[in-house]
């Protein structure tokens, strides 16, 4: 049983949207455990996600690659707990630089894991995604779960796909303490403004139109970060080394084009808000996860509901307009080197 109130924990990725909610929530929920965030700070890394922490003695950030075997063999050093967000996640950015996903996703994942295996970790815990499982029919009945094919359909989920494999490789071969996670689309605080949600939301602010894909019909699963975080914890304390849990949202899909328009009505404009564009090259239809194993055996249940919880992401976007501003017009870099100026 794994006590992260005690472990000493490095989150990889600890400063994009996801990581960076699971450095906050660890250390507001475990008074105990002590934190160190490894991260290059590429684009969608942001510091200032963090700034309520940096003067916490339980907190350290390391800025650096995970493909760099020396660095992460030092970081590693003294550690009970892996939990690996860092990756490259865009699916849009995939198809312009494919060679990025697979250095990073899958290379940077090899590295990270033989230095668990070297330092004898006690839990390795990746983050991956329901997108590893392609791409779903149009049938509320069918669900992914944690023995659907890999079936990727963009470089960004083949090169997931690619270090969940490696991630189960290492547990059957060296013994490595494993759990994998796949969820679902996520939103919420401090999620890059290139993702649907946090998009829509800040042209609405800018009185700028959303763009949607195609006829916006591509139905995803939607899970309020928070809820994700609760469900990496549980999988690290409860779950069986070795295995995989899938973390879906609490309700129904629906697709894009619905996600938008009750973000148009939550900021009260008008459909003429929306510009549909050309569709990507292989575009997911549709993702829905089949969270049973999770409940079942962790104790898994997510409590936000779409409608609330979109109601609460336009909310923290509109009050830290200053946030996201900064990085739509670049100056967010600005506190990096500020940050690293004064060290």
């Amino acid at each position: 049983m794994i006590d992260l109130n005690t472990s000493r924990v490095l989150v990889t990725g600890g400063a994009g949207f996801i990581g960076s909610n699971f450095v906050l929530y660890l250390l507001k929920k475990y008074p105990g455990a002590k934190v160190v965030n490894l991260d290059k700070l590429t684009y969608a890394g942001n510091l200032e996600n963090l700034k309520s922490v940096e003067g916490d003695a339980r907190y350290s950030f390391v800025k650096g690659d995970i493909t760099d075997a020396k660095l992460v063999s030092r970081v590693m050093e003294g550690v009970d707990v892996v939990v690996h967000f860092a990756a490259e996640t865009h699916v849009d950015r995939s198809i312009m630089k494919p060679a990025d996903f697979v250095l990073t996703n899958v290379v940077g994942t090899q590295v990270l894991l033989d230095a668990a295996v070297n330092h004898k970790v006690k839990r390795f815990h990746h983050i991956s995604t329901d997108e590893v499982f392609g791409s779903l029919p149009l049938d509320p009945a069918m669900k992914f779960s944690e023995d659907s094919p890999l079936k990727p359909s963009s470089p960004y989920s083949a090169s997931k796909a690619g270090s969940d494999l490696l991630v189960r490789a290492y547990s059957k071969t060296f013994g490595l303490p494993i759990t994998i996670t796949n969820t679902s689309n996520n939103y919420g605080p401090y999620q890059f403004p290139e993702k649907l949600i946090p998009l829509a939301i800040t042209n609405l602010l800018e009185d700028k139109k959303v763009p949607v894909y195609g006829q916006g019909v591509n139905v995803r699963d939607w899970i309020w970060v928070e809820d994700h975080c609760r469900g990496i914890d549980s999988a690290i304390t409860k779950g069986r080394a070795g295995e995989t849990y899938c973390l879906g949202g609490p309700e129904d899909m629906i697709s894009n084009l619905e996600v938008v328009k009750k973000i148009l009505a939550i900021m009260n404009k008008g459909e003429e808000y929306i510009e549909f564009v050309k569709d990507r090259p292989g575009h997911d239809l549709r993702y829905a996860i089949d969270s049973s194993k999770a409940e079942k055996e962790l104790g898994y249940q997510p409590t936000i509901k779409l409608d609330e919880g979109l109601e609460m992401a336009v909310k923290w976007y509109v009050e830290n307009k200053d946030w996201w501003a900064r990085i739509k017009s670049g100056q967010y870099q600005d506190y990096y080197r500020a940050q690293y100026d004064s060290r």
